[in-house]
């Protein structure tokens, strides 16, 4: 048991490193469009219209999404354990002797295509991926994509929260370093969001339990799920607060890394900015477009936090006993339950492309001298 265990979070640490390379990749990808975009601009060649910048880089997605798709592929089926003998409920070993057994794993190997190579596999899966269709989980043979269907708007509503807070929060607390650049005020604050981001958010999630959560001292917060039982005929206000009150906790955990990180860019890009001469001869006006140049880097940041707080909800939400995505796979990857785990990894790719591209787009609105448009 233990040594399944361990394999387990082997896959586990397997799954999250792949999801955080290949989300650098793609954002390599789109700081070097990004870069090139504004070298047309500068060099005054022929802008790209809009459409055919979105079209190259859907084009792009493409293959990008091939690569996710196939290094997260090998990984898992790679990696070691038998999920036909854990099926049946026997162990590597359990079944060395035992010749029955080894032929019912055989047949189970064959029932779920794990007899053939993994070129093969990959391919079959690949085409039934275009139609979304990730198949039946191993585990109790429900359509994959049902289950993701009903943890991932948990895990975003999570995230997205955690993502809107950061935001919300990092940009003033940045601008304001920035403009009150070696004040009393801005070492504290440097000194604050240095130790928040120092701290590993499980051991953050296990202290808030233990202080705020009815564990040794105060019990202020609920720590389990993300709603109290017994609440089904209550109205809908008191619904709503309930299921708030239980996110409190959660939602800290994921957003006060982002956000001590992200206000130090922030104050960083607007240093920069406000240096500048254009801004030393109109201070005034430092708002106006300082502010908005200063963003470039916290949006092109907003695609990597994405798969980020993806990595993070495994942990907590395992914590605080959440039934979102990060749960679902973290129970995959000990299951061996390889169609969830490939579900999981492949909507988290996607919505990190989505974020990436959407990203791209938002650096003409910040900063107008980078365009995509052709001039007549």
């Amino acid at each position: 048991m233990n040594d399944q265990r361990g394999y387990g979070y082997i896959l586990l640490v397997s799954f999250t490193l792949v999801l955080g390379h290949w989300s650098l990749v793609v954002g390599h990808w789109s700081l070097v469009i990004g870069h090139w975009a504004c070298l047309t601009r500068v060099e005054g060649q022929e802008y790209l219209p809009l459409g055919q910048y979105i079209t190259r880089r859907l084009l792009l997605i493409i293959p990008t999404f091939l690569g996710i798709t196939l290094i997260t592929f090998l990984v898992i089926q790679l990696s070691p354990g038998n999920p036909a003998a854990m099926k049946i409920g026997r162990g590597e070993q359990g079944f060395l002797g035992d010749e029955m057994t080894r032929e019912i794993v055989e047949q189970t190997r064959a029932l779920y295509g794990l007899d053939k190579p993994v070129f093969i596999r990959y391919g079959i899966w690949l085409k039934r991926v275009v139609t979304f269709d990730f198949g039946n989980s191993y585990k109790d043979h429900r359509p994959v994509l049902e289950k993701i269907g009903e943890r991932l708007p948990i895990t975003l509503e999570l995230n997205l929260i955690s993502i809107f807070l950061v935001y919300l929060i990092a940009i003033p607390v940045g601008v304001y370093s920035a403009v009150h650049q070696g004040s009393l005020t801005d070492r504290i604050t440097t000194i604050v969001l240095f130790i928040l981001y120092s701290l590993p958010n499980f051991w953050v999630a296990v202290l808030l339990i233990m202080f705020l959560g009815g564990g040794d001292f105060l019990d202020i917060f609920p720590v389990y799920g993300i709603a109290s039982s017994g609440l089904s005929g209550a109205s809908f206000m008191t619904r709503l607060g309930d299921h708030l009150w239980h996110l409190v906790l959660p939602v800290f955990t994921l957003t006060y890394g982002g956000l001590a990180a992200l206000s130090r860019y922030q104050r960083a890009g607007m240093l920069e900015v406000i240096r500048q001469d254009y801004i030393r001869t109109a201070r005034a006006k430092v708002f106006k477009h300082a502010l908005r140049n200063s963003l470039i880097p916290i949006i092109t940041l907003m695609g990597y936090l994405l798969p980020g707080m993806f990595g993070g909800s495994v942990i907590i939400e395992n914590i605080f006993s959440i039934p979102g995505m990060g749960q679902l796979g973290f129970e995959a990857v000990l299951s061996r339950d390889y169609p969830v785990v490939l579900g999981i990894t492949t909507i988290v790719a996607l919505l990190t492309l989505i974020g990436i591209l959407i990203s791209d787009l938002l650096y003409v609105w910040v900063d107008p001298r980078i365009t995509y448009e052709a001039e007549m």
